[in-house]
């Protein structure tokens, strides 16, 4: 009888932003800018790392993946956000619910697994520079981030499935602007309780250990610039740390500020904007972070330019 209520159930309806109705347009143009940056910034250092030689090492392998799933991240929730900003329809199928939610919690996932990877490359560059290339070697790149994809789709999946099984017979208004799996087990009128226990074991498991590994790694890193103390090694060590550890502070700020500090009396519309700022924000930034910070990215940057410059020079 469950699986009857289940499927008989065939859409929900997304709350969406808290606006009135003229601010829709503003609001409408500033998350359409901010996606378009956020998909262009992102294939930008995609493209850059694939066609620049000296980026084939394990540090961009990593960062092309992080930026690929930056860039699957947000397009999972914005462009139906805008869609339905413009259509004013705030339906969304059961099946593309869940397939949202699943595709939300994948691409989380592996963000907080190769900002792992990313802090052990930094870690055995600083502190083991002359065995770099011989610990990190490309096939134990290879296998972090295929370890990163698989127990990132195990983690999706299986909280997919157990919400499948629930049944929503009630209220079908999720007070979101996409599916999280948190709204949506607030709506759910069968036994949520293995859900639960899941997500507090899972859900430790993909944000606790990964910065406990991510702070180990720092720590090391650190005490390994004490030891030897010098002007020199410390610029070295924070040109090289910089940028990741900018976008793990974003990341995990984000994570930790909206759920280890709950608000009371306001929570349906800290949710909302804390969930803009890690879906639509961090994203866009991430490129912004590694190519400022970033020498080779902007060096390759410079040397592609200038290949397409003499090019189109000589094409003329």
């Amino acid at each position: 009888m469950e699986r009857i209520n289940t499927t008989a159930f065939t859409e929900f309806l997304l709350q969406g932003l808290p606006l009135e109705p003229d601010q829709q347009g503003l609001v409408y143009a500033l998350f359409l800018a901010m996606y378009l940056t956020t998909v262009l910034g992102n294939l930008l250092i995609i493209i850059l790392i694939r066609l620049d030689s000296h980026l084939h090492t394990p540090m961009y392998l990593l960062l092309s993946n992080l930026s690929f799933s930056d860039l699957c991240f947000s397009s999972v929730t914005v462009p139906k956000l805008l869609k339905n900003m413009q259509s004013q329809d705030p339906s969304i199928s059961y099946a593309g619910c869940l397939t949202q939610m699943y595709f939300f919690l994948l691409f989380a996932d592996l963000e907080s697994f190769l900002l792992v990877a990313m802090a052990y490359d930094r870690y055995v560059a600083i502190c083991f520079p002359l065995h770099y290339t011989f610990i990190l070697s490309p096939r134990l790149c290879l296998s972090l981030v295929v370890l990163s994809w698989v127990l990132a789709t195990f983690i999706s999946l299986l909280h997919t499935l157990l919400t499948a099984r629930l049944s929503f017979c009630a209220d079908n208004v999720i007070p979101h602007f996409f599916c999280d799996l948190s709204a949506l087990l607030k709506l759910a009128c069968s036994d949520i309780q293995i859900n639960e226990i899941v997500i507090f074991i899972v859900g430790g498991l993909v944000t606790i250990v990964p910065f406990l590994l991510i702070f180990s790694s720092y720590a090391r890193i650190v005490s390994s610039i004490f030891k030897v103390p010098s002007a020199r090694g410390i610029h070295r060590a924070f040109s090289t740390c910089g940028s990741h550890l900018s976008v793990v502070s974003l990341f995990y700020g984000m994570i930790l500020g909206l759920y280890l500090y709950p608000s009371a009396g306001n929570s349906t519309m800290k949710e909302t904007v804390m969930a803009v700022m890690y879906t639509v924000v961090t994203p866009m930034l991430n490129p912004f972070i590694y190519s400022l910070r970033n020498q080779d990215i902007k060096g390759a940057l410079k040397n592609i330019f200038t290949k397409w410059m003499m090019h189109f020079s000589l094409g003329q």
